[in-house]
This record gives structure tokens, sequence and C-alpha cells, in this order.
């Protein structure tokens, strides 16, 4: 597929594009045109699991949103959670997107709206239609527009869907590639002639960042002829206007409309001449000024060092810390040249001051990685593509040792050796801990010089040594590995070793939050049965899977009560929220129920009188429960619904139904709540299907449409042994890996008694 060129330059889609390519640029140029945006772009799956690519881009330079190539299904982003639910998101505005997306608008903090519309085919899903326009505060976006992104959408994905029938391609691999706008116009003749007699450089740039007009000014500033600029993308013309650090100034004025003023410095050689930088955006293009007094306001900080006793400035250096060995010391010196005007330039490549952007995202994600596992998958999803790294190691302290939490990209069972290790022993994941320093290694063999017989994984490659320490407490260290000899740049270093400390304070979050959950786990194992009870005509199978987001061990429970008249309670509920105190709300309404049922009251009373006991014990929760008492004998059953799902019937042919049960609102909402009985029969062969809500909800999914794929695979299932049809209907949830809610199960099967 086409790709885009380095940073600076857009890729010419001229140059015989494949079917993919056409498509994909169709469908891009009709869904600005559709929505009246001013930049659109289609992310696609690619072939690494769980990772969409930007694939066309146009309407913008696409070497301002570099940051936003990749993109994590996984991740808090409008795109990723318009792929992961099928629906559109529609942003009209930057409070919306902040209300919803906070870590979009940290990278992107302008005034813009952004459309995203899932292509999908069926169960197909290709990828995302990304249409970014002009903000409407407090004003959505009108249903005629959702209509007509949606049926660009859905062109694309029918399109999509006959490239993959005919063995076209549908996944994309590389990078984006730009689709350039029509060549800019010089304008009108009296605006030039009006333009060339101002002393300030003045250009016209068109939304793509292409030069369309240059005045006599810029041309005598710049030192280039108008002709050799006009048509060429600005940061080509001029790459010193291309460094990263100026990235953000561009976009804020391609974006968000409102004129951006900044300095830039003109190359090194020259001296290096700092100049204001002045877009004032419309709708049609910038207007770009060039000024050669730098106003204070303008002026950036000095990065000059001052000694702080003769008050001489002198040259920042930076040396990477390894080992205090003279001998062993990896020099990395950093010179940073100064000006006669007193300004430090720093060599940065664009990739390197670029990649530093995706830092800002680990950050927030961080707050919202809840285990140690996920504080982990965040750190290697966006701190090693960061830096272009490929191994990391967690190392966590536990009394006086450090054990692996966490790896990739090491050979398999090289890190064992390392796990447990005292912090006696002399090593850089040791050292890093102990002496609260970060340690950079350039090459595996400066690493080998600084720790000899130290066992290596690789013979090529560098190292960074991270000391994981929060609010001065020590939680371990962490391993970052590149398959390639690198330094490491003073700005590096320093982002490396605050998220250090960011990274400890999530993880010493997550312990504390992991023991929680060790706790609420462990008073829900105490508290679900153990064992249902067996008894003659019925049998019965109960299954508990707990959540895999947030806290994990939820409120549902279910029971199998032998009650005193010889008949069967079965129980199920649902109490809101998670952790130890739904889990201790769990128990109390659990054995609530069993008491009511061993004194023999009626349904509607074991269910209000539950109810009551809720509302008494003033837990600031509610919890849903169905209560079904059934005589194994002659299969009549009586039920009472509380706010709870609704329960299935497979009859013995196997047509299998949706019980219309009569009921009352969830547990703890009204004292004065009623719970009628509705009566049924379970004839021999006939089973029951009770189930909490996290079984058949599904996010971005009607919970109607998880009922119906229940009833389905209910339907299908063979009717014995009762334990493969219940660990059957459980299957597909046990193996999704983002589980918000924990699930509940109980089957009753009635095996034999009257018929």
């Amino acid at each position: 597929m086409a790709r885009a060129d380095s940073l600076g330059a857009a890729p010419d889609t001229g140059d015989a594009p494949d079917a993919t390519t056409q498509v994909l640029v169709r469908a891009a140029t009709r869904a600005l045109e559709a929505v009246g945006g001013y930049a659109a772009g289609i992310y696609l799956r690619s072939p690494t699991t769980g990772l969409l690519l930007l694939a066309v881009f146009t309407g913008l330079p696409l070497q301002l949103f570099r940051p936003w190539w990749r993109m994590q299904v996984n991740r808090p982003y409008p795109v990723a959670e318009a792929y992961r639910s099928g629906q559109a998101v529609l942003l009209p505005d930057a409070e919306s997107a902040m209300s919803r997306f906070p870590q979009l608008m940290a990278g992107l903090p302008f005034t813009f709206a952004s459309l995203y519309e899932p292509v999908t085919a069926g169960t197909e899903r290709f990828g995302v239609l990304v249409v970014l326009r002009e903000a409407t505060p407090g004003i959505p976006v009108g249903t005629a527009d959702r209509e007509r992104l949606r049926r660009a959408a859905e062109q694309l994905a029918a399109d999509l869907t006959a490239l993959a029938a005919a063995g076209g391609r549908v996944l994309w691999e590389g990078d984006p590639m730009g689709v350039p706008a029509p060549p800019p116009e010089a304008g009108a003749e009296g605006a030039r002639k009006a333009a060339d007699r101002l002393a300030q450089a003045v250009l016209s740039l068109d939304r793509e960042g292409r030069i369309g007009y240059v005045n006599t000014a810029a041309e005598a500033l710049l030192g280039v002829d108008g002709p050799h600029l006009r048509g060429r993308l600005l940061w080509e013309a001029l790459p010193w206007l291309g460094h990263p650090a100026y990235e953000d100034h561009f976009r804020a004025g391609f974006m968000s409309g409102e004129p951006v003023h900044f300095p830039a410095r003109r190359g090194r050689h020259p001296p290096g001449q700092w100049l204001s930088v002045d877009l004032y955006p419309a709708a049609d293009g910038v207007t770009l000024t060039l000024g050669t007094s730098v106003k204070p306001a303008y002026a950036p900080a000095s990065r000059i060092r001052q000694d702080p006793d003769t008050g001489a400035h002198t040259h920042a250096h930076a040396r990477a810390d390894t080992d205090t060995d003279a001998d062993t010391d990896v020099d990395m010196d950093v010179d940073m040249d100064v000006d006669v005007d007193g300004y430090a330039d720093l060599d940065v490549s664009a990739d390197e001051a670029s990649a530093l952007y995706r830092p800002v995202a680990l950050a927030i994600a961080l707050t919202e990685a809840v285990t140690a596992r996920q504080v982990s998958a965040v750190v290697t999803e966006e701190l090693l593509p960061a830096f272009g790294g490929r191994q990391l190691a967690i190392y966590l302290l536990d009394e006086r040792h450090l054990y692996l939490a966490w790896e990739t990209g090491f050979p398999q069972g090289f890190l064992n050796r390392f796990d447990g290790v005292s912090l006696d022993v002399r090593l850089p994941g040791v050292e890093t801990l102990t002496t609260g320093r970060p340690m950079f290694f350039e090459s595996m063999q400066h690493l080998a010089a600084a720790y000899p017989g130290i066992p290596l994984d690789a013979d090529v490659g560098a190292r960074a040594f991270l000391p994981l320490i929060a609010s001065g407490r020590p939680v371990g260290s962490c391993i970052l590995g590149f398959d390639s000899p690198r330094g490491f740049s003073p700005e590096e270093r320093t982002v490396l070793t605050a998220l250090a400390g960011l990274i400890a304070q999530a993880l010493a979050r997550a312990r504390r939050y992991d023991s929680e959950v060790a706790l609420a786990r462990g008073l829900q194992s105490a508290l679900l049965p153990h064992r249902l009870p067996v008894r003659e005509h019925v049998d019965t199978v109960g299954r508990y899977l707990p959540g895999t987001q947030g806290m994990e061990v939820g409120g549902d429970w279910y029971d199998v009560v032998e009650t005193g008249a010889g008949l069967l309670a079965l129980v199920i509920g649902d109490v809101q929220g998670h952790g130890v105190a739904a889990a201790a709300t769990m128990g109390q309404l659990r054995s609530a129920v069993r008491a009511f049922a061993l004194s023999g009251s009626t349904p509607e009373q074991v269910v209000s009188g539950t109810n009551q006991l809720l509302i008494d014990l003033d837990p600031g929760q509610f919890a849903s429960c169905c209560y079904m008492l059934l005589d194994p004998a002659s299969g009549s059953v009586m039920a009472a619904r509380a706010g709870h799902p609704q329960p299935l019937l497979r009859h013995p042919d196997g047509r299998t139904e949706v019980l219309d049960l009569a009921g009352g609102v969830v547990l703890g909402i009204d004292p004065e709540a009623s719970y009628p009985v509705t009566e049924l029969r379970l004839t021999t062969g006939s089973i029951l299907a009770l189930y909490t809500d996290g079984l058949v909800e599904k996010p971005g999914l009607d919970i109607d449409v998880g009922v119906e794929r229940l009833r389905t695979a209910l339907e299908a299932a063979r009717p014995s042994p009762l334990t493969e049809t219940a660990d059957r209907l459980i299957s597909e949830a046990g193996n999704t890996a983002d589980r918000p809610d924990d699930i509940a199960l109980l089957l009753a099967s009635r095996t034999g008694g009257d018929p």
C-alpha cells in the first residue's frame, strides 16, 4: 500500500495507487463533503491484533498528527471507542470531547468538532471513518449530518467488502497516506501587489500547509525566490519550521481557527536567527507572517545553566548514570549551542522529539489503570512505542527482594534467573532502586563493562533502568530495552525519570487495589455456595465469573436452598457496585433470603422481607433478585422478581423462550414495593436458566440482543449433562478479556417426577 514519506513530505497519490487506496481516497473525500468538514481520515485494522492504523488523511498537514497514526483499540480515545462499540461517536465541541475523552484533548487542546463513524459490514469491522470540522458549542450534531456520515461509512464498508471478496487488501500496513488538495492559487493580481508593498514577510498557505503565495519581503527575508516555494509544503520549503517543538502551534492554528503567535529559530548556520511567526487561519487557508524582531512575550526560556556561585553562564551537559566507578561511566554528553542572543539550541531529531508527545497519553492513561497488570499493559502500549523500545520488564519490591511482575520482548525464560533477587546483589535493576538514580546504557558493551559477568539477552542494543519510587517509598524497578545502540537525550532522560515516578505511583495504588480485590474475592468465595444440594428429580448447576475491569469482584450471587416443606428455592441476585462493600452486602442478602426460605415464607414474603432488610441496613446500594420456589415432584414453580432480568425456559423439545414474570422494583428503593408471584410448570426434561446481567450486557449493544444470543445458545445446547450446558453458556463471556461486570448463572433441570 502507499505509505507516507518522512516528516515534512507528503506522499504522492498519483503514482499508480492500488484499488484499496483509491477506495479510501474516495471515501475520505465523500465524507468531507457530506458533513462540511475541513479534514477527514480513515483508520483500518492492521495485521497486529488490537491495533488500528491511520490509512489516509486529507485536509490538514499529515505530519502534525503523527502521535495519532497508531491507535490501540482498548485505549480511551474516540476512534477506539467507535471501533469497539460499533456506534458513532459525535463530539460537537471541546467541552463534550473533554468530558468523554480527556486524553484526546490533552494532546489536542483546541476548539474543534470531531465525528467518528465505525466502518462495519455485518460482523466484519474494518475500521473507523473520522471527520474534523468547526465546533458548534452546545449544539449537537444534527440528524442529517449523522445520516450522511453513516451512509458514507456504509458505502466504504461495501467497497471494502467487495475488495476483500476479490482478494484485495483491507488491512493497512505502514504509515498513512496524505491526500493532497488541488494546487493552491496565487490569488488576485491586486491583492498580490498590495502584499508586495508590505515590509513584513507574508506567505499564503492552503489548508494542508502548501505555499500558494509569497510576497517580495518574504523572498528577501528567506533568500528564496517565490517560484521555488509555491506549491511546496511549508515544512519542505522551510525545514526549520518543521521542528516538532513548533507542531503544537501549527496544530492550534489549523484546528482552532484562532490566530497563533510563536517564536521560531531559523536554522543554526548562519547564526540561527529568531523570527516571530504569526498564523491567521480561515476556512480557505492560512496567512503566515514572519518578523525579524522577537517580542518579549515570544521569547523562549533560556536553557543556559547559571553557576550559583559565580553567576557565569555555562553550556548544559548530561551524563549517563550507570555506575559510580569512573571507568564504567558512559559519556553521553549532549551540547547545546548558545547564540549571540542568549538562546540555547538542542539538537534533537524530529522523530525523537515527536515521540515525546506519547508520554502525555501514558501519564493520563496511568490514572485510569487500576490493577498492576493494567498499569504494566499501559506502559507497554504507550511507553515502548514512544521511545522505540522493544523490551520491557517491571520488578516489584517485596520483603527486600525484587520479583518479576511483567515482561515483554525478552527471550522466554531469560529473566527468570533474576526473579526474587535480593537487594544485596549488584545488578543494574537492583542498584537503580537502591540508589534512586536512573541508569542509561547506550550499548550492550557499556552494560557488560559496567557489570562484568552479567548475563545478557542480546549482543546488540541499549538499556535503560529506571527506579520506581512513589512518595519516597521504593516500589520496584523498570527495564526498557532497545534492539539497537542509541543515545538518550536530556529531554528523554527527564521524561523517562518523571514517567518512572508516575508508574511507581500507579503501581503502588494498584497493589493497594489488588489487596482489596483479594479481600473481596476471599469474602465472596466464602459467601457463595461451595456445593449445591442434590435432590431427586432435579439437577442444579451454578457458575460464577468475576469481571476483568474495575474492581473485578462484584455482588452477584446464586443459591439453592432446601426448605423445610420439601421444596427447593432457586435464587439469583445482583448487588449494585463492586468490591468489598458489594460482596459484604451480597452476603447479608444471601443470608436473609436463606433465613426467609427456611422459615417457610412465600416467594412474595421472601422478596419483600429482603427488600425491607436492605432499606434498614441502608448501605447506599440496591440489588436485583429473582426467587423461584420449585416442587421437584410436581414441577410447579412460584416465582417473584425484583428488577432482575427475565429467566429463560428450555422445553423438552428444544424450544426456548424468555419468560414473562411479573415483578417489582429493585431491592433497597421503596419500602412499600410489592412483588407479585407468577406460577408456571417445569415439565420433565425442561431447563430453567437464571442469570445476572453481566452475561447478556455488552458495551454499545442493547441488552435484548444479549438475551437473544443467550436464548439461542441455550436452545442449541445439548440438554445433558447440565454441567456442559452451563459451561457452553458462559464460555463466550469467559473468553472476553475486557469484561466490565461479574457474572452468575444458575441452571435447574427437572429430570423426573410427575409428567
